[in-house]
């Protein structure tokens, strides 16, 4: 690790860490958070792009084989809440170059899977993977940057969301349909790779602060405001992941688009969603309240839209480009909203945001 990057997260010497603010911002570190969030959400959202080639392989149903994404998203909800208190004692860096190892893990195993069985015990991990670090990434980022650059630190930290989107669905197609599905797995790994050493480099030691324990959760979810702001939360991520996961059969039944075109449509909302993510962060810095509150909404009238007006391929492009738009600023808006709510358990609040 560079003295460079210590410097900004302590006064203290290299390597010991600090409860106070830091005083300039660790960016390095920043980008290494959010290349871990690229790589986790490329993970994640391979199996869209890949559904109809995984279900013929494996002899499953598209409808079962969508089950990858979704044991993922319900073992990183449960990780979110519990990871937290279970690491309570470790430094959060070891905690989260662990989850850049289980994303490896799991990406490697998922491709060489003989059965889809296997392939779900796989993708358990990455869940595992998933949650412990979107729990962490706002509590972490409160640590290496100022307090007023905050927004702009977790626009870059999800940025990975977006950047994962323009890559992962597009490119998972692209590779499935020349060198098979499993190949797109592989890919992902090596991103695992990179992402791990990155992080080794450039994250400084991260003492924890506040244990957290179950009944943290639980205290911070009394709090005026938080149990109703989390559950907004839950609607907002549960319908665009319920929609998301299906995209390419939906287009594919709506459209009869072909596998280039469907590529390109992906494409777009991959951008869109890397440009939404990169506003949110302007946004929040002057409105934070319209911000949290529009782009939500603004997927559920695009998501609709897509659903019950006429289907065209050039209409459904452009619906699917505002939804990623709009969604590409959730995830920054609800993670600026629970750290200034409850910076004093930010890990267990950013739990619960998963």
């Amino acid at each position: 690790m560079t003295d460079c990057v210590c410097n900004t997260v302590s006064d203290s010497p290299c390597g010991v860490d600090s409860d106070l603010e830091p005083a300039t911002p660790a960016w390095m570190a920043v980008f290494s958070l959010a290349m871990g969030v690229f790589g986790l959400l490329t993970a994640e959202y391979l199996p869209a792009s890949l559904l109809t080639l995984m279900a013929t392989d494996l002899g499953v149903s598209e409808a079962l084989a969508g089950q990858a994404v979704t044991v993922t998203a319900v073992v990183a909800l449960f990780a979110g809440l519990l990871v937290p208190g279970l690491t309570r004692g470790i430094d959060r860096r070891w905690v989260l170059l662990g989850f850049s190892t289980l994303m490896v893990a799991s990406n490697l195993l998922v491709a060489v899977s003989s059965s889809f069985v296997v392939l779900l015990l796989m993708r358990i991990l990455l869940g595992i993977a998933l949650g412990g670090f979107w729990s962490m990434a706002a509590a972490v980022a409160m640590r290496l940057v100022p307090s007023a650059l905050l927004p702009r630190a977790l626009s870059i930290i999800f940025s990975g969301i977006a950047i994962g989107t323009v890559v992962a669905v597009p490119l998972g197609s692209y590779l499935g349909g020349l060198y098979g599905w499993r190949s797109a797995f592989f890919a992902a790994a090596a991103v695992g790779m990179v992402t791990l050493a990155f992080q080794a480099f450039t994250l400084p030691r991260l003492a924890p602060r506040r244990p957290a324990r179950l009944r943290t959760v639980l205290e911070v979810l009394l709090r005026p405001g938080i149990a109703m702001g989390m559950f907004g939360c839950v609607l907002v991520h549960s319908g665009h992941f319920a929609m998301f996961t299906y995209v390419r059969p939906f287009l594919e039944g709506t459209t009869g688009i072909g596998a280039q075109g469907l590529s390109l449509m992906l494409l777009g909302f991959g951008v869109a969603n890397f440009v939404g993510t990169l506003l949110a962060g302007r946004l929040l810095e002057r409105h934070p309240l319209a911000t949290l509150v529009l782009m939500p909404a603004l997927v559920g009238v695009a998501a609709l839209a897509l659903v019950l007006l006429p289907a065209s391929v050039p209409g459904q492009a452009v619906l699917l480009a505002i939804w990623g738009l709009a969604f590409g600023g959730v995830p920054v808006a609800w993670s600026n909203w629970v750290a200034s709510s409850v910076p004093d358990q930010a890990e267990s609040a950013g739990g619960m945001v998963v």
